[in-house]
Parts: structure tokens; C-alpha cells; sequence
């Protein structure tokens, strides 16, 4: 302190408190001790006998630019490549990672129209008369042009629509049953019955098999499949989801996911520990969370929808959405002539672009009858 009791001015040379350093940054103690354990923002020196972080003035332009990135939501990982990055490319980080958030924030406007359309119509579901639909569809699966079995399943028809992606020695086996046991609810009455109960109940049956299956001497534990399933009755449509397959609702507003991926990467994608860009070659994506294995307990995600006329559907493997773009999945299927032209086209895109992976896919279109 200096004789009016003022904090004395320190030198450019000397270090600051990390309460000192804490007041000049703008961050948190708490926030200094996280990215000192992270190794974002570590201390210029810490004392070997008390613990206390000491901090040099040079490190406060670090300091200052961590602090403005987290209030724009930066992930740490993320935080801490453009630290290391000289100006300039920080700069373009900085501006990569902004128009990926404007593309987020985009999507979730989407979305969230989505949401707000289909509770409306929900609202309006017993006071509207329906306009009787039907519908059109198709289904198409392909071994790709690297792996050396097929274990994709897809079928369309009257009333359902699903796919199921198999994984291990008997994920094709998997794929294929889970499929079969949900074809019987083509053959029944709906008009009066609780479709995502029937629905359920159908994969519930498909779970058990599969676990039954694995219970035999030979039976491979590492195998399953995912499963994406719509079943129609007038205009009302049952989901049933678990694993990375997908279904899409194209609309006047545009292309919507209406499913969440069951996987390691979207969890870490929704924790903020990685970007989608970094999910893309992630050595795990493929890890899933859920699955139709018989492992371990059926939790699949299940929703109720309202068709209308002029809307199309796609439920489709990962073998499509991890080479094909949605944008280009929106091009298709807004363009397409009819379902059968759009999955000719998408697995066609999908091949084109290498198809690493099998690939199956359905695309159904709403009509007015």
C-alpha cells in the first residue's frame, strides 16, 4: 500500500496474486483454479510450500481473450487451440466457430417452428376435421463400397416405415428380425389402438428375440442393431427411435431431425466437449449409447405426430447422413419426383461420395386422398 492506502501500481516484471490477476482479468478465482487444471491458463508461478498461484502481467491479454471467448460460448477445447493459434488464424477460428453457432442457432429456430407447428396442431387435432391421406413410399438399402457384409434393413409399407442398422457378427441377423417383427403391425386394425403401444410393444418382442438369440452357447455379445420406425394410422404417426439411424420431416418450412442420435459423440456434442465438425472423425462416433442388443434394458425414444398433405419422411442409416449433407438430403427430397426416385438418388449420393457404410433409407410422402 502506498502512504494514502491505496494498492501500490506493480512492476511490468513483477507477479500478481491470483486475486490481483483475477480483479485485472475479469475471471473468477474459481474460473483461474479450473483453467489452471485444464492447462488453458496455468499460473507463472506457484508457491511449493502454501499452494498460492502467482500470475505475470503478460499473461492477462491470454486471460482477457479466454473470458471473451467463454461469454461467446466457446467449448474450452476449443478455447485453448485458438490461444495457441497467432492472430491471424485465431482470428479465423474465431470466425469459423461463430457462423458454426449462427448455423446452430439456425437450425434450432428451425426446430423449434417445428415444435411449435406440430403442439398446434395437436391443439386443433379434435376440432379439425382431417383430411384423409395417403400414402406413398419406398425403401431401398446397399452394401456400400466398403464393408464386406450388408447388415442395413429397411422396409415400407402401408402403414410402417422402418430401418435398422446392424452391428457386429450378427448385426445383420439383428437388423433384419427387428425389421420382421415390427411387419406384423401392417396386418392390424389401428384405427382404434394405442399406436405408440403397439409400436413398443412390436420392438419390445424384437429386443427379447435378440436376447433370447444371444443367450445360446454361440451367441456374439458385441451384436445388435439400432431401429427408427414410423407407424401410420389416418393422419396420426408413432415413432419409435434408438440408436444413430434417423428420421426427417421435410416441410413448407424445410428439413427437420426429428430424432436425437443415441450415440458418444451427440452426448459430447451436448455436454459442449465437441464440436460437430470434431464429431465427424471422432475414432468413436460409432460408439452407441442405446441400441436393440439384448444386453442391456429397451429404452427407446417414443413421440406422436400429425401428418398433413404434401409432407415427406425419411428414416434413414447412418451410412447416408455420415457422407451425404442435409442440405443435399433437403435438395433431394424436395426434388424428387416420387419416394422412389429419392432413395435411388440418395444411396446414389451416398456411393458417390465413397459409401463407406451400408446404407438404408426410406422416404414416404403424405398425399391427399
Amino acid at each position: 500500500m502506498d502512504g494514502d492506502g491505496h494498492a501500490a501500481p506493480y512492476d511490468d516484471g513483477a507477479l500478481l496474486t491470483i486475486g490481483a490477476f483475477a480483479r485485472a482479468s475479469r475471471l473468477s478465482p474459481k474460473a483461474l483454479r479450473l483453467y489452471d487444471e485444464l492447462g488453458l491458463l496455468p499460473p507463472a508461478h506457484v508457491d511449493p510450500h502454501s499452494g498460492y498461484r502467482h500470475y505475470a502481467p503478460a499473461q492477462l491479454e491470454r486471460a482477457r481473450l479466454v473470458a471473451w471467448l467463454r461469454r461467446l460460448g466457446m467449448p474450452l477445447a476449443r478455447i485453448r487451440e485458438v490461444c495457441e493459434l497467432a492472430p491471424d488464424a485465431a482470428a479465423l477460428a474465431v470466425a469459423a466457430y461463430w457462423a458454426q453457432v449462427e448455423a446452430d442457432t439456425a437450425a434450432r429456430r428451425d426446430l423449434a417452428a417445428f415444435l411449435v407447428d406440430q403442439l398446434e396442431r395437436k391443439n386443433t387435432a379434435m376440432t379439425t376435421p382431417h383430411t384423409p391421406l395417403t400414402m406413398r413410399y419406398a425403401a431401398l438399402t446397399d452394401q456400400g463400397l466398403v464393408r464386406p457384409a450388408h447388415q442395413d434393413a429397411a422396409h415400407a409399407g402401408p402403414r410402417l416405415l422402418a430401418v435398422a442398422d446392424g452391428y457386429g457378427p450378427d448385426g445383420g441377423q439383428a437388423a433384419k428380425a427387428a425389421i420382421e417383427a415390427l411387419k406384423g403391425l401392417e396386418d392390424q386394425d389401428l384405427t382404434s389402438t394405442d399406436l405408440l403401444g403397439a409400436l413398443e410393444e412390436a420392438a419390445h418382442r424384437a429386443h427379447r428375440a435378440h436376447r433370447d438369440h444371444r443367450a445360446a452357447p454361440a451367441a456374439e455379445k458385441t451384436s445388435g442393431c439400432t431401429l427408427t420406425a414410423l407407424l401410420r394410422s389416418g393422419t396420426q404417426l408413432a415413432l419409435l427411435h434408438v440408436g444413430d439411424s434417423r428420421a426427417y420431416v421435410l416441410r413448407d418450412s424445410g428439413l427437420f431431425q426429428i430424432t436425437h442420435d443415441h450415440s458418444l459423440v451427440q452426448s459430447l456434442i451436448d455436454e459442449g466437449r465437441l464440436t460437430p465438425e470434431e464429431a465427424a472423425s471422432h475414432p468413436q462416433r460409432a460408439q452407441l449409447l442405446r441400441s436393440l442388443d439384448g444386453a442391456t434394458e429397451f429404452a427407446p425414444d417414443l413421440q406422436l405426430l400429425e401428418a398433413r398433405p404434401g409432407e415427406r419422411y425419411l428414416l434413414c442409416t447412418d451410412g447416408l447422413t455420415g457422407v451425404v449433407p442435409a442440405e443435399t438430403i433437403q435438395r433431394v427430397l424436395t426434388a424428387a419426383d416420387g419416394p422412389d426416385q429419392a432413395v435411388r438418388e440418395l444411396i446414389r449420393l451416398a456411393r458417390e461420395a465413397g459409401a463407406p457404410d451400408n446404407v438404408g433409407c426410406v422416404v414416404a410422402e403424405m398425399t391427399g386422398a
